[in-house]
């Protein structure tokens, strides 16, 4: 029986001065698929009726939205709810209009380095790709401890491996690096998991996903070492966690930008 999830996601910015302009990308809706529909949603933003809405070359739902004259906080507020089936992380019914071979670019984050080649050649050394990917995932997950503040946004892959700490983020982009560097399609994903009842968080989740030979693309959660179940709802994937960041923009004005974020993740009433 699918099971429903109740979220809300705010990210708040104080300023010591007005913000005379603001331009913002959100990816912030979630994306409905064969394993997960959009029951209710909404986002409220500066500007968010005046919106540009669009669906972006990998299949996101994504809105542009400016603003200005903004003396006091701001603050973006996603919320709704969402009906999850667990299928093992199977990602079926998705349209995603880039080619499968875009998902073997290494990007900046996501750039194999020697150790990483190395464990490429290790995990994937006489196995099937989807053994290979479940022996990575549980590699990652045991020798990278989860570590909040340990890493920051522009931590790389092969510097989280090397440091052995990091976070949902770190731990999905060294497991796209490596499965890239083993000629394996994979994409970083974002969106929220419920951990508890009443359970909250200072961020959204991350995890991958990696195309696996006459079964599809496939989710998996390093930071957990599990597939997603319906304990996942996903909003957004690219080729790293800059491309897909829940809010990423540019402003004038607004000085000493100090940002807050809360996120909680509930199971509804069916």
């Amino acid at each position: 029986m699918p099971m429903r999830l109740a979220i809300r996601h705010e990210t708040r910015y104080d300023y010591d001065a007005p913000v005379t302009y603001s331009a913002q990308r959100l990816h912030l809706w979630p994306a409905d698929f064969a394993a997960q529909r959009t029951i209710a949603w909404s986002v409220a933003a500066p500007g968010f009726d005046r919106a540009l809405a669009y669906t972006d070359g990998f299949g996101n739902r994504v809105h542009m939205i400016t603003f200005g004259n903004a003396g006091g906080p701001v603050s973006i507020v996603a919320e709704g709810i969402v009906e999850v089936e667990d299928v093992a992380g199977l990602v079926r019914g998705l349209d995603c209009p880039a080619p499968d071979a875009v998902f073997l670019r290494f990007t900046k984050p996501t750039t194999a380095n020697a150790a990483l080649r190395s464990l490429a050649e290790r995990q994937f050394s006489g196995r099937t790709v989807l053994d290979g990917l479940h022996a990575l995932m549980a590699e990652i997950h045991a020798r990278v401890a989860y570590e909040t503040g340990a890493t920051h946004a522009h931590t790389t892959a092969a510097e989280a491996f090397a440091d052995a700490r990091g976070v949902c983020q770190d731990h999905a982009h060294i497991f796209i690096a490596v499965a890239r560097a083993a000629g394996i399609p994979a994409r970083y994903v974002t969106g929220y998991l419920v951990t508890g009842e009443g359970a909250s968080s200072t961020a959204a989740h991350a995890w991958a996903e990696a195309l696996v030979p006459d079964l599809g693309w496939v989710g998996f959660d390093p930071a957990n070492a599990k597939c997603p179940t319906d304990a996942y709802v996903r909003v957004a994937a690219g080729l790293d966690a800059a491309a897909v960041a829940p809010v990423r923009g540019l402003r004038r004005g607004g000085n000493a930008e100090r940002m807050r974020v809360a996120v909680r993740v509930e199971i509804a009433q069916q």
